[in-house]
């Protein structure tokens, strides 16, 4: 019986930190907005809000963190150093972990939206052009883009047990790209 408490207890815990953060998160992020730098949500965070990451037709909507280290990616998704920020020239990459925050993207489809806000408030649309599986030595991902692009990584299968693995999902969307032409579902046309 007291092994069983134990268990939920320890469960229970790491849903509370689990809000608590993301209460702490969204403080962080409209410090952000309002103009200061670097805002951590906790006094020892090693990370801080860059962008806001929404996808409407999901109902998704997450804080970006700086860094895509382990100990970001435990809060949120994390951008990765060395590429673009969203909306900037070239393609920003951000990470999370398909487990948590980056579950959402096994139901992303072609000509689906993302908005990203800047820090500045600014929104960028990004448009879904694919989605595909890669081996992790051989990502082909890439800092630079001929257009402003975003492109989100997380760990594969989705539902794997073990952690990690050697596969990725990648998901690429560009700024501005107009959404495919699908055709009418009802028959009439």
């Amino acid at each position: 019986m007291a092994f069983a408490v134990w268990q939920l207890g320890g469960g229970a815990v790491i849903h509370a930190k689990a809000l608590l953060a993301q209460h702490l998160l969204e403080r962080a992020w409209q410090r952000t907005v309002a103009g200061e730098a670097e805002v951590r949500p906790w006094g020892w965070a090693d990370t801080w809000p860059v962008a806001r990451l929404r996808v409407e037709r999901l109902d998704v909507d997450q804080v970006v963190l700086a860094g895509a280290s382990g100990s970001s990616l435990a809060f949120g998704p994390g951008h990765l150093d060395g590429t673009a920020l969203p909306g900037d020239a070239g393609n920003a990459v951000v990470g999370g972990h398909r487990d948590t925050h980056f579950r959402f993207l096994r139901q992303l489809e072609a000509g689906d939206e993302i908005l990203v806000s800047d820090v500045a408030g600014s929104v960028h649309r990004y448009r879904v052009t694919t989605t595909r599986v890669v081996d992790s030595r051989e990502s082909g991902v890439s800092a630079r883009a001929a257009r402003p692009t975003l492109t989100l990584v997380t760990c594969y299968p989705f539902d794997a047990v073990v952690p990690g693995g050697n596969q990725r999902y990648v998901v690429t969307a560009v700024a501005g790209e107009s959404p495919p032409v699908l055709s009418d579902r009802t028959g009439s046309g």
